[in-house]
């Protein structure tokens, strides 16, 4: 049986986490602060478990910079569960919506929103698909047919999508200024982000900020003020949205409506707290940029033997998709890779090929390690 520091796990989610995390955990589980008992089992009401949500929420807007007016939600339904609550959230006072597809996650986040509220209600700005004949990209901006003559209009992308390897370079200049939301599942705390570009931004927390079965919302406050009563919405012919979806049910109870799982929150926290020790996301970003560079230009080696799926400019820093030639030859690859104890590097079951997830618990030596196998396996068979 391997030891935890043989092992680096490349898998997409749930990712890895720092072994100091689970380390601390694994005590706080059992007896947390000498309470006698462990933390899964406090109450979400109590004061301990209060101070954990003002001691995360303190770490997330010291991380992300986040503007007093913004609130913060922390919820559970995962990223996709934010394809509906987005747009019961939104379309009661924005009447239209835009979808910039660029992957899977954004397909599926579009999909909801049509089978919520039916065709009329959604445009997709620019389908991927449809440009460059698979998700590989980014269209330029100036080919996006965005919603036009109406005021009331909200704008849905995925910054990172995890399934096909695409990321947003940074925030569409196109949308400045408009009512945006993005789903920041994947990406989210690995570089800096200007918050108050957004009304809304989501993430799923396996990915970069802890373990499932937390989400986390990030709102302008605003939003919470111009919700449609349940009567007005019913008078428009829009449906009323789940309690638990509700932001303004949420926000006026922070967070703990229903039970939240604390243990979870607070396994983000340490997380959070580890990255403002280390320099913020000032520091997080550089790492990132140079774990993928170096990853980029192992692969970039060898263009006869590996293939980066998307196109530059749009290659994403956290989720590097790679397809082998021979096809055959991404089996013994991966194969190679697990007898040195480098993990989840197979890509997503709807794409295939090989997916390297580069995020932020994986440590720059662990990127060395696996550049050294890539380029012994392309001398090997060149």
């Amino acid at each position: 049986m391997p030891a935890r520091d043989e092992i680096t796990y490349f898998g997409a989610g749930p990712a890895s986490l720092p072994t100091t995390v689970l380390q601390n955990a694994s005590s706080a589980i059992l007896n947390f602060q000498n309470t006698g008992l462990g933390l899964a089992e406090h109450s979400h009401r109590s004061a301990l478990s209060h101070g954990i949500l003002a001691s995360t929420e303190s770490s997330l807007r010291t991380l992300l910079s986040i503007p007093e007016d913004y609130t913060v939600l922390f919820m559970q339904g995962g990223g996709t569960t934010q394809f509906s609550a987005v747009v019961y959230n939104l379309l009661g006072y924005w009447a239209r919506m835009d979808y910039v597809v660029t992957g899977g996650w954004s397909q599926k986040g579009s999909e909801e929103a049509r089978r919520l509220f039916g065709e009329e209600k959604v445009n997709v700005v620019t389908d991927s698909r449809k440009v460059f004949g698979r998700y590989c990209g980014i269209e330029e901006e100036k080919g996006w047919k965005r919603t036009e003559g109406e005021e009331r209009v909200f704008t849905y992308y995925c910054d990172n999508e995890t399934v096909d390897g695409v990321e947003f370079p940074g925030f569409p200049r196109s949308l400045e200024g408009g009512v945006v939301v993005a789903d920041m599942s994947s990406n989210i705390l690995s570089r800096r982000v200007d918050v108050s570009k957004f009304h809304v931004i989501f993430a799923g927390a396996q990915k970069n900020i802890g373990i499932t079965g937390l989400t986390i919302v990030v709102l302008k406050s605003s939003i919470l003020q111009i919700q449609p009563t349940p009567g007005t919405l019913r008078a428009l012919g829009l449906p009323v949205p789940p309690v638990m979806m509700s932001y303004p049910s949420l926000a006026k109870h922070n967070s703990l409506y229903n039970t939240l799982p604390i243990f979870d929150v607070w396994i983000a926290g340490e997380v959070m707290k580890e990255l403002v020790a280390a320099g913020g996301l000032a520091k997080q970003e550089e790492v990132a940029n140079r774990k993928a560079e170096r990853l980029y230009a192992a692969l970039g080696r060898a263009p006869g033997i590996f293939k980066v799926v998307p196109l530059e400019g749009a290659r994403s820093r956290m989720n590097i998709c790679v397809r082998a030639h021979p096809a055959e030859l991404e089996g013994v690859f991966l194969r190679g890779a697990e007898e040195r104890g480098l993990l989840g590097l197979k890509g997503h079951r709807s794409v295939g090929g090989i997916r390297i997830s580069n995020y932020n618990s994986i440590t720059e030596a662990s990127v060395d390690k696996l550049v050294q196998y890539i380029d012994e396996f392309v001398q090997k068979n060149a």
